[in-house]
């Protein structure tokens, strides 16, 4: 061990001169399964894995309770009236802390809306919407929009200087068209209103998938709410096109990141379909992205999907039922025998077999497939025998799914709401999730996973050669924490 890397160790839980003293600590594990604290000493990497190297004591866990819907509108606008429906399916309620809407088809998929410019007004219509409906059935007037509309289809809550807490950076819009990627930043301000009970902290619309992300106003000011990113990806026609895709936000909400992706993947029944959803689901996990800027500073946010604590994939994925006659479908629907009818569920034979959603999480299914239905203010599924004239022949199937992945997360509802506005049904699921709460002011605080991703359990470690290297790197990793944080400090 050279003289710096002793240093360093014996320093960590000292601070340097003129910094705030902290409680560092390092957590090790002897292959014995013996736990101890150390502070100092030149012998302590004998057999030892380091489980983290940084522990603040004044973190804890808070509750939130998060709405998260999708809803396939089949290209119809939103009309006045379907406030009534929108509140009988979101069932605004004190006890959701964030909504989380996805929307397919808010726009019909015709050639001139698919290759045409945004159209921003029906992402604004839907806000508006949406907006009324969760705040004004809680007798909290939603003025805002009277105020200042919402007139993109990119959206990011701006705090007023007014409030206590202000953390927000510039909205990032990553969106990939032909493989390019083509960043723009946005800033819309939105004017903070008394009554409002619930928040727009994100919306994008790519052709006609929408997202749309809601807070209770009092958690807005209550959490440290940061880097709140939107990112879509086209995948539809030639690959590159808008028809299909996703819009994804990610935020911060004090130390546990969230990802939302609302998607649209490739419609058909046919033998091999499935083949293409499960390459657009790749695609999007590949191509989505929230690239961080120089407004970021030292708040590195999640770059991909996979580097959130808590991820939510929601949206019409168009799974259908695999291998299964029509009329042996509608026969076990008229039963109510959802565990059989799961049988024959193409996403879960997909996930099984290891195509799509490795190691992702649904609820227990306990309602009727969601598509396709015969039209608006009906109850009847399209086609079957006798079919009717001009009616689609499509095995009904439960296209519209919400899957989830991360720790910290507990389902408490997984359902289906009954408005006869599409030929879709929408779907819901209440979570119950964990986010971590910084007490400290200490703003370098880390997890063991970002500090030693490659460090090595003891029962992993090979031969001898490989124990010194890992050691190295340790203690490397240690000096250059211990350097980062005195120039940090400095800084402050």
């Amino acid at each position: 061990m050279t003289r710096t890397q002793s240093q360093a160790l014996g320093n960590l839980g000292n601070g340097s001169k003129g910094s705030t003293k902290r409680n560092n600590l390092i957590l090790i594990t002897y292959r014995m399964n013996f736990q101890m604290f150390l502070a100092d000493g030149d012998d302590f990497m004998e057999d030892i894995y380091v489980s983290s190297l940084e522990i603040d004591p004044c973190t804890s866990t808070n509750e939130l309770r998060i709405f998260v819907g999708t809803w396939n509108v089949a290209g119809r606008a939103p009309v006045g009236s379907l406030a009534v429906d929108l509140e009988e399916w979101l069932k605004p309620q004190d006890a959701v802390d964030i909504y989380v809407l996805g929307f397919q088809e808010i726009v019909p998929l015709k050639t001139r809306t698919v290759i045409g410019a945004e159209d921003p007004r029906k992402a604004t219509n839907w806000n508006l919407l949406i907006g009324k409906a969760l705040n004004e059935s809680s007798g909290c007037p939603w003025l805002t929009p009277m105020l200042n509309p919402i007139s993109s289809d990119s959206y990011h809550y701006v705090r007023n200087p007014l409030e206590k807490r202000a953390s927000f950076s510039a909205i990032c819009d990553n969106t990939r068209m032909r493989g390019k990627p083509i960043t723009q930043h946005r800033h819309h301000q939105q004017a903070v209103i008394g009554g409002s009970k619930y928040k727009l902290m994100a919306s994008k619309k790519m052709v006609g998938v929408f997202i749309s992300v809601w807070m209770k106003e009092e958690l807005v000011t209550k959490y440290s709410v940061s880097n709140v990113k939107v990112s879509s990806v086209a995948c539809g026609i030639m690959g590159y096109l808008g028809n299909k895709g996703s819009v994804s936000v990610s935020m911060s909400i004090e130390r546990t990141s969230f990802c939302f992706i609302a998607a649209h993947l490739a419609s058909g029944e046919k033998q091999g379909d499935e083949g293409r959803r499960n390459h657009q689901v790749s695609e999007i996990f590949k191509r989505t992205s929230f690239p961080r800027s120089a407004k970021d500073e030292h708040n590195l946010h999640p770059l991909t999907i996979l580097g959130h604590d808590r991820i939510f994939w929601f949206g019409d994925l168009n799974y259908r039922l695999y291998n299964l006659e029509d009329n042996l479908a509608r026969n076990l629907i008229q039963k109510k025998d959802w565990k059989a009818l799961q049988e024959f569920d193409q996403l879960r034979r997909e996930q099984e077999d290891g195509g799509v959603f490795q190691g992702w999480r649904e609820g227990n299914i306990e309602f009727a497939p969601t598509y396709k239905y015969s039209s608006s203010n009906c109850n009847r599924y399209s086609g079957g025998v006798p079919s009717r004239s001009g009616e689609k022949q499509r095995t009904p199937a439960w296209c519209d799914r919400i899957l989830w992945y991360g720790k910290g997360v507990k389902l408490l509802s997984y359902l289906r709401s009954e408005i006869k506005f599409s030929d879709h049904r929408p779907v819901s699921a209440l979570f119950s999730t964990q986010i971590e709460v910084n007490k400290s002011s200490n703003p370098r605080i880390f997890s063991k996973d970002t500090i030693v991703p490659n460090i090595m359990p003891p029962e992993q470690i090979g031969t001898s050669g490989n124990y010194e290297e890992g050691k190295a790197t340790l203690l490397s990793l240690i000096v250059k924490d211990k350097e980062a944080s005195s120039i940090h400090t400095q800084k402050l």
